[in-house]
C-alpha cells in the first residue's frame, strides 16, 4: 500500500545523502517534496501540513544542520514524526480476564465479517474462548458467511433472528453464555451503504443492551481518507474505541492509514493484510514507518518466522555447506507461509531497493517449487546425480523446460557457495539461511 509513497520519500532523501552539511534551504526544499508526496498519497491536507511543519521546526536547528551526518538526522526526525502521525505507540483492544464483548461496526464492504473471523482465530490461538455473534440481518447470506468462517476457525456462532429486537438479542445471548461460557464475544453488526438514521439508532440500542467493552470500527483502507468523516459520525453516534484498517495489502495510496489517528483521534488496533484467517496484524506505527522509509521491519519478520518455525523439516544441525535442494524447498515453503516473497523482502532493511519494479515474480517461485518437487528424494539430497537424462525427466514432470532446470541448478550452486562461506550454524527462529543476519 505504501510502495509509491515510500519510493517518493526515499528518492527525496537520496538527494540529501552524502552532501555533507545541509543548509536551511536544502531542508525546506526537501520537505516541500515530502509534503507533495504525502498529498499525492491521499493524506489529509491538515495532516500533511502539520507533519512537514513539525519536521521543519526540528530539522532547521543548528544542532541538526551542523552535525556530522545532517542527512541522517533529518531522516531520523521524519521517521519519528511518521510514527507519531500513525499513532505513536501500538495499542491493542482491552482484554479482561473473564468476559469481553467486542462490537464490530462499519459500512458495507469494509470486511467486518471476515475481520470477526480473523479476531476469533487470533485470540483462540492465544487460549481465549471466542463466540461469534451473527447480528448482520441486513445483508443477504451474511449470517451464513459467518457460520462458514466459524466452522473454519472452530468457533461457535450465535445467530440473531430476522427482525429480532436488541432487547431480545441481549436476553438470548445472556442465556446462551450461561450454558456455554465464553470469555470473548465478537459481534458482527449490520453494515451501512451510508449513514442510515434508523440503522444507527438500532446499533445504538444494541450497544446499550449488550454493553460492549470495545466498539471497533472496521475501515476499508482502499477508500482512502474519504472513510474518515464516516468514522467521526460513528464515533459521535455510537462511540468508537479503536479502528481496524482492512485491505492494507491493496494498491491504494495509504492516505487512510496516515490520516486516521489525527482525524478520528482513535488508535488503529489491527491491519488486515490478506484474506486469509491469519491475515490480521497488530498495527505497530514504528514498524509501518520503517517500511515506508525503506528501513525494513525486522521485528515483524522475526515474529512471522517464529510462527512457522518447525524443527522437523529444517536443515537441523547440519553444516550450511551441506545445504541441499530439499533444504532449499523447505525454506522456500517457510517463506511462503510468512506471506509473499516481495512482502517478506521488504521487511529486510535495504532489501526493498534491490527488488525489481514489479516485485518478485511469484510464478517463478512456483516453477522452482515444481521442479524440486519432481525430483526424487535422493536427487534432492545429491544434486550431482542430475545428469542430462534426469533433467529431461524432471522438466517433463514439472511442466517446465530443461533450460529452467539448468537455471535452477546454477542458482542453487551459487546459493550453496554462500552457505558454505557462512559456516556452520543453525538458522535462528526458523529464518531461512542467509536472512538471519
Amino acid at each position: 500500500m505504501f510502495q509509491s509513497l515510500g519510493d517518493r520519500l526515499q528518492s527525496v532523501f537520496d538527494g540529501l545523502r552524502g552532501r555533507g552539511r545541509l543548509s536551511e534551504a536544502d531542508v525546506k526544499a526537501a520537505l516541500r517534496e515530502v509534503r507533495i508526496a504525502l498529498l499525492e498519497a491521499d493524506v489529509n491536507l491538515e495532516v500533511a501540513r502539520d507533519f512537514t511543519k513539525r519536521v521543519q521546526e526540528k530539522a532547521v536547528g543548528s544542532e541538526t544542520l551542523l552535525s556530522l551526518n545532517p542527512d541522517q538526522r533529518v531522516i531520523a526526525i521524519v521517521r519519528d514524526e511518521l510514527v507519531e502521525v500513525l499513532g505513536g505507540k501500538a495499542v491493542q483492544p482491552t482484554l479482561q480476564s473473564d468476559r469481553n464483548v467486542w462490537m464490530l461496526m462499519g459500512l458495507q464492504g469494509t470486511g467486518k465479517t471476515t475481520t470477526a473471523g480473523k479476531l476469533a482465530y487470533k485470540y483462540k490461538a492465544q487460549g481465549r474462548r471466542p463466540l461469534l455473534v451473527a447480528a448482520d440481518t441486513q445483508r443477504p447470506a451474511a449470517r451464513e458467511q459467518l457460520k462458514v468462517i466459524g466452522g473454519q476457525v472452530g468457533v461457535p456462532v450465535f445467530e440473531v433472528r430476522d427482525d429480532e429486537s436488541p432487547a431480545s438479542v441481549a436476553q438470548r445471548l445472556e442465556a446462551h453464555l450461561r450454558q456455554d461460557y465464553r470469555d470473548l464475544v465478537i459481534v458482527d453488526t449490520a453494515g451501512r451503504l451510508q449513514i442510515d438514521e434508523a440503522l444507527m439508532a438500532e446499533l445504538a440500542d444494541l450497544r446499550d443492551r449488550i454493553g460492549p467493552s470495545e466498539r471497533i470500527l472496521v475501515v476499508d483502507a482502499m477508500t482512502g481518507q474519504q472513510a474518515l468523516p464516516v468514522a467521526n459520525t460513528f464515533d459521535t453516534r455510537i462511540g468508537v474505541t479503536g479502528l481496524v484498517l482492512t485491505k492494507m495489502d491493496g494498491d491504494a495510496r495509504g492516505g487512510a492509514a496516515l490520516s486516521a489517528k489525527h482525524v478520528t483521534g482513535k488508535p488503529i488496533y489491527f491491519a488486515g493484510i490478506s484474506e486469509k484467517l491469519d491475515g490480521l496484524e497488530p498495527f505497530h506505527p514504528d514498524r509501518i514507518a520503517g517500511r515506508i522509509l525503506g528501513m525494513g521491519d525486522v521485528l515483524t519478520l522475526i515474529e512471522k518466522a517464529k510462527a512457522v518455525e518447525g524443527d522437523d523439516d529444517g536443515p537441523g544441525g547440519k553444516s550450511l555447506s551441506d545445504f541441499s535442494l530439499q533444504d532449499m524447498l523447505t525454506q522456500m515453503r517457510r517463506i511462503k507461509q510468512m506471506g509473499s516473497f516481495t512482502e517478506v523482502l521488504k521487511m529486510i532493511p535495504g532489501a526493498s531497493r534491490m527488488l525489481p519494479a514489479g516485485g518478485v515474480d511469484e510464478r517463478e517461485i512456483l516453477r522452482v517449487e515444481a521442479i524440486i518437487s519432481s525430483m526424487t528424494e535422493e536427487e534432492r539430497r545429491k544434486p550431482r546425480l542430475l545428469n542430462a537424462s534426469r533433467r529431461k525427466r524432471i522438466a517433463r514432470g514439472s511442466g517446465t523446460t530443461v533450460q529452467d532446470v539448468n537455471r535452477l541448478m546454477r542458482n542453487y550452486e551459487e546459493m550453496r557457495k554462500v552457505m558454505k562461506r557462512m559456516g556452520k550454524r543453525r538458522p535462528r527462529s526458523g529464518m531461512p539461511p542467509g536472512l538471519q543476519g
